[in-house]
């Protein structure tokens, strides 16, 4: 018998994502029986079936129109398991499992994405007298983050500098995964310019730790709704010189296309239980054919 496969929706941010970060559980499923150690029955006597004779199927034959015809099936006596049990255990009731709790502890490694599924290999329900457990799958759901939007291997920032920032230049800080980091607005930067930090992306799930994406600085350029009498009379000046003219010679850099390609990819871990009922696992990893 194969036990109940699980599936869980965890939830990680950002800094998990691009981190790694490892997680237990408490979960709800069939264990086994404490009681019987599995096997269901009350004194761990386990008896040939008489009906099948261990075989866990029977043989029927009867008469028909073109002589003797014979039909095999499963055993009705044990179900097809070559066994019975004359004394069950009183608290599983020969099942071997009964409903209990279990703690999981998942490494996640850095760079999973929204709908990657990991699957972990018979951790799920219990299977009953003494079979092989099932699988617990987890699928990955990714929170947005506040202010880094992510594309891919890249994450894309948004910076909006004011007009005087843009003509004049400026050094201000932006958010990253590893803090803040300074930044330095050349003077005549246009809308529309990208900056590129790199390294400051998420890593590749199945590649090294340091390879890494970078952060992207997607810059926008503020242009105020309203002014005071005193800054019209500065920009009607300003319209006079060449030097606020547009210039054919101003290459404006243009964002790539934000479509990302979302393929699942599964994974495969091989659990470990300690002695302390914990378990933890190795990470194998498989890409689905399309």
């Amino acid at each position: 018998y194969r036990g109940k496969d699980q599936r869980l929706k965890i939830e990680l941010d950002l800094i998990e994502i691009v981190n790694g970060t490892t997680k237990k559980f408490k979960l709800k499923d069939d264990v086994v029986c404490e009681h019987c150690h599995g096997s269901g029955s009350e004194d761990g006597q386990v008896s040939t079936c008489p009906t099948c004779n261990g075989s866990g199927y029977v043989v029927r034959t009867q008469q028909g129109i073109f002589g003797l015809m014979q039909s095999q099936s499963v055993c009705p006596e044990c179900h097809g398991e070559g066994k019975v049990i004359k004394n069950k255990c009183h608290i599983c009731h020969g099942e071997g499992i009964k409903q209990g709790e279990t703690i999981v502890e998942v490494n996640f490694p850095a760079g999973l994405s929204e709908g990657m599924v990991l699957t972990l290999e018979g951790k799920g329900g219990a299977g009953r007298r003494n079979g092989v457990n099932g699988d617990l799958q987890i699928i990955i759901k990714e929170r947005p983050h506040e202010t880094l939007v992510r594309d891919g291997n890249d994450l894309v920032y948004n910076l909006l500098l004011s007009l005087p920032q843009a003509i004049l230049g400026d050094t201000m800080e932006v958010p990253t995964v590893d803090g803040k980091a300074k930044i330095t607005i050349e003077p005549g930067t246009q809308p529309g310019t990208i900056l590129r930090l790199k390294g400051k992306g998420v890593p590749e799930v199945q590649g090294y730790r340091n390879n890494r994406g970078d952060e992207i600085i997607n810059i926008s350029i503020y242009i105020p709704e309203t002014l005071s009498k005193d800054e019209k009379e500065f920009f009607q000046k300003m319209r006079k010189s060449d030097n606020v003219s547009p210039s054919e010679s101003v290459s404006i850099d243009r964002m790539p296309s934000t479509a990302v390609s979302r393929k699942p990819l599964y994974l495969a871990i091989r659990i470990e239980n300690d002695t302390r009922g914990i378990s933890s696992g190795r990470i194998s990893f498989t890409t689905p054919n399309t």
